[in-house]
């Protein structure tokens, strides 16, 4: 067991050195951090803003951040329409940002699409069977959508491809055509026929092909007036869902610019139809070849996804209007083909997505929409000052009382004082790898709070040293050689330790559950530290006094062992011979 302990205790102190993070990340109170205020916004003029809704967007933001990791993020309410957002470290924009963001999700059908640039021009009308005009039955793919139903790979200025296509999640038999299944990120990548396919998509779009049959007139006026640069692309907008919109694609990253406008029909499914959402990382074996989003639609939009599909897969895939596009916020993040209908109500989007995009864009989903719209009033830097004094005065308090704990097992264990001492210091070492990491992979920070539950923590683990060696000498008083002593002492000593640690541990899951703020990091250090002494208590403690019952020093109760049979008061018990035949 002490073996065991040491090999998981070098792997540990291996993958901290791997990963490059050696120290613990600290807390908005103890390294500062990003400070951002959110005004709320009436949904028309002169609305009440009520409490209702300011509560439910403080909850959905609350669990936006804890959907990124354990942070120590606090979300407060200040007046009646004012949220403040502290999250903990530096370069936290991208946490802010998904924060506050309104997260309106649509799907709605493609009516007109046009790279940025290109002038739109009224086609002569040809007969198609488009349901145009009407509210589209909106959006979801068929089984893997074609990049060649896509007119967006090389007509964009840089040729590039718009980041997304929504796909069905592949299911066992669908392995070889979701391996088939082209990347939409280059043109390159495309079969011949595929190629040939687009680039008379393409044409069509060049030469002006466009079907404006069913377009609002103004709809279409102001489509025509789209440039898709700075505010004119029209991010976080609001859409009216009954009605048509123009909008652009999502802005590249790097250059801010949109490659393709649109024409939308009213949305028919929206954000609150999405029962699920969850980033899955790339899985070649089920045709994922890149991160993707996978979306669960509830009954009804279920049904009406499969309306439209059924009806868009009839059109082929060269027509735009087999197309649908995925509104976020007033853009559109996708706009995949449809090949065939799907009724099962599950999806991915898929594309450019690194971990990181997948999973902002999963937590929107997952936890809703903003009931309000929340403008940014200030955003600042926020500098550790009072923390850090408090760390030091709290570290000062640790210290003085971990001196005196080490004191008192001297004194009164004496040599099983060191093994006492043996068993904090292996405890300290495996809860500072176990932040440090935690800190690595789920965010987790250390506050002032969290390092007062360390500090509880060492009055918990010396708890369980107490029980056991008390038991230990009783069972020594009672004329056992020491190394039945300690067979039998841990024996009953044992229930009571994971008695003790199970209440300790369930009270630390419990305020972790229900509170919020710095007491919620209290809780997960407090019930963090609570597993680390069950083990070390179980792979060092009793391992240890084992091995120390077969020395002489111990075995024969050295006055300085602790062990001491006349400072215990052991009274050696007479023996009794049995009395012969003769004498009886």
């Amino acid at each position: 067991m002490l073996l065991a302990l040491f090999v998981i205790a070098a792997a540990l102190v291996g993958l901290m050195f791997w990963q490059g993070q050696k120290t613990p990340k600290l807390a908005l109170d103890l390294a500062g951090g990003t400070t951002v205020t959110l005004t709320a916004e009436p949904s028309r003029p002169g609305a009440k803003i009520g409490d209702s809704e300011m509560t439910q967007a403080i909850n959905i933001m609350r669990e936006r951040v804890n959907g990124l990791g354990v942070s120590e993020a606090e979300v407060t309410k200040q007046g009646n329409n004012v949220i403040v957002v502290q999250v903990p470290g530096q370069g936290q924009e991208r946490v802010v940002k998904l924060i506050g963001t309104t997260a309106k999700l649509e799907f709605r059908q493609v009516m007109v699409a046009e790279p940025v640039g290109a002038a739109a021009q009224q086609p002569t009308p040809t007969p198609t069977p488009t349901p145009s005009g009407k509210a589209s039955k909106s959006p979801k793919p068929s089984g893997s959508p074609s990049a060649s139903g896509k007119p967006s790979t090389s007509s964009s200025p840089k040729g590039r491809a718009l980041a997304q296509a929504l796909t069905t999640t592949p299911k066992p038999s669908d392995k070889a055509s979701a391996k088939a299944t082209p990347k939409p990120s280059a043109s390159q990548s495309l079969t011949p026929e595929q190629l040939q396919q687009l680039q008379q998509l393409q044409q069509q779009q060049q030469a002006g092909a466009e079907d404006f049959t069913g377009v609002d007139p103004a709809v279409k006026a102001q489509f025509s007036k789209l440039t898709c640069t700075g505010n004119d692309i029209g991010q976080g907008q609001t859409l009216n869902p009954a009605k048509q919109a123009a909008i652009c694609a999502r802005p590249d990253p790097k250059t801010h610019k949109s490659d393709y406008k649109f024409i939308l029909a009213p949305a028919q499914i929206s954000g609150e139809q999405v029962t699920k959402a969850q980033a899955l990382p790339p899985d070649p074996q089920n045709g994922r070849v890149q991160w993707t989003v996978s979306l669960d639609l509830n009954g009804a939009a279920t049904k009406t996804f499969a309306d439209f599909t059924s009806k868009a897969a009839a059109l082929g895939e060269n027509n735009t209007r087999n197309h649908f596009a995925i509104v976020l916020d007033g853009t559109v993040y996708s706009w995949p083909s449809v090949k065939e209908a799907i009724t099962s109500g599950n999806a991915q989007i898929e594309g450019q997505f690194n971990q990181e995009d997948a999973t902002d864009l999963a937590n929107v989903l997952k936890y809703g929409a903003l009931p309000l719209k929340f403008v940014p009033s200030s955003i600042e830097s926020v500098s550790a000052t009072l923390g850090k004094d408090q760390l030091s005065a709290g570290l000062i308090a640790g210290a003085i009382g971990l001196g005196l704990v080490v004191l008192y097992c001297l004194l009164y264990y004496r040599g099983l004082g060191f093994v006492a001492i043996s068993s904090l210091i292996v405890a300290g070492v495996l809860t500072y790898e176990s932040v440090v990491l935690l800190g690595k992979f789920i965010d987790f920070r250390m506050s002032l709070a969290g390092i007062a539950g360390a500090i509880v923590a060492i009055g918990i683990t010396a708890d369980s040293f107490v029980v056991f060696f008390e038991r230990l000498r009783d069972e020594v008083r009672e004329g056992r050689s020491l190394r039945t002593a300690v067979e039998r002492g841990w024996h009953r000593a044992r229930r009571t330790i994971i008695v003790a640690d199970a209440v300790s541990f369930i009270a630390a899951l419990l305020l972790y559950w229900f509170a919020i703020g710095g007491v919620k990091g209290f809780a997960f250090t407090l019930g963090l530290t609570t597993l680390i002494d069950v083990a070390v208590v179980f792979f060092f403690t009793k391992p240890l006094v084992t091995m120390l019952a077969r020395t002489k020093f111990f075995g024969r109760g050295n006055r300085w062992s602790g062990l001491d049979p006349s400072t215990l008061g052991v009274t050696k018990r007479a023996t009794v011979r049995p009395a012969s035949t003769k004498e009886a």
